[in-house]
C-alpha cells in the first residue's frame, strides 16, 4: 500500500485569488499563479516516497460560470510544472449531493483505490474547512493552513500550519519519527 499527501488546489498548490476575505479560484490558466514554495515543497514529499494527489471542488463548472476545459488547461499546467501523481475534481455545486464533493470523502477513496493508498497513513493538507472535514471523513491526518479567511474554521482534530513548506516540514517530521 502507498502512502499519499492529498493536497487542496486553490490556495495550497495555486494561489486562490481572494476577494471580500474569501478564496476564489483563478478563471483561466492565465491567473494561474503557483504557489511559491510549492515546487520545493512538494519535491521533498515525493522524495520521501509519497504519492502527490490534487483534490478539488470545482463547483464553478455546474453553477455555469466556469468552463470545464478552462480548469482541465489549469490542470495540465499543474500537472507539467509540479511532481503531482493525479488530479481529481468534483464539478458539482452542493445541491449534487454527490460523494465526490468535499466535506464528503468521495474523491479521496477514489484516489486510494486507484493507486493502492492506505488512508490511515496518509496525510490531507486544505486552506478551507471542507478540505480538512474530507481528510478526517476519509481516516486520514489533516493539515489546515489557514490563511484567516472570512468563512468558518474547521472542526478539530487537525494541525495548524502556516504554508505548505510548514505542511512538507510536519508530515515528513512525523514519517521520521515513525521510523524510530
Amino acid at each position: 500500500m502507498n502512502r499519499a499527501v492529498f493536497l487542496d488546489r486553490d490556495g495550497v498548490v495555486n494561489r486562490a485569488i481572494v476577494r471580500d476575505g474569501k478564496p476564489y479560484p483563478p478563471a483561466s490558466v492565465r491567473e494561474l499563479e503557483i504557489v511559491d514554495d510549492a515546487p520545493k515543497a512538494l519535491c521533498r514529499l515525493r522524495d520521501a516516497g509519497l504519492m502527490l494527489i490534487v483534490v478539488t471542488n470545482q463547483p464553478d463548472v455546474a453553477r455555469g460560470t466556469q468552463k470545464r476545459a478552462a480548469v482541465e488547461a489549469i490542470h495540465e499546467r499543474l500537472a507539467s510544472e509540479l511532481p503531482v501523481d493525479d488530479i481529481l475534481a468534483c464539478y458539482h455545486d452542493d445541491s449534487a449531493h454527490c460523494f465526490c464533493r468535499k466535506p464528503n470523502p468521495g474523491s479521496l477513496l477514489e484516489a486510494a483505490a486507484r493507486h493502492r493508498i492506505d488512508l490511515t497513513k496518509s496525510f490531507m493538507v486544505g486552506d478551507r474547512w471542507r478540505d480538512i472535514e474530507a481528510g478526517q471523513r476519509a481516516g486520514c491526518t489533516a493539515l489546515f493552513i489557514d490563511y484567516d479567511y472570512s468563512e468558518r474554521k474547521p472542526e478539530p482534530p487537525y494541525l495548524e500550519v502556516r504554508s505548505l513548506t510548514e505542511a512538507a516540514d510536519v508530515i515528513l517530521q512525523r514519517i521520521e519519527t515513525e521510523k524510530r
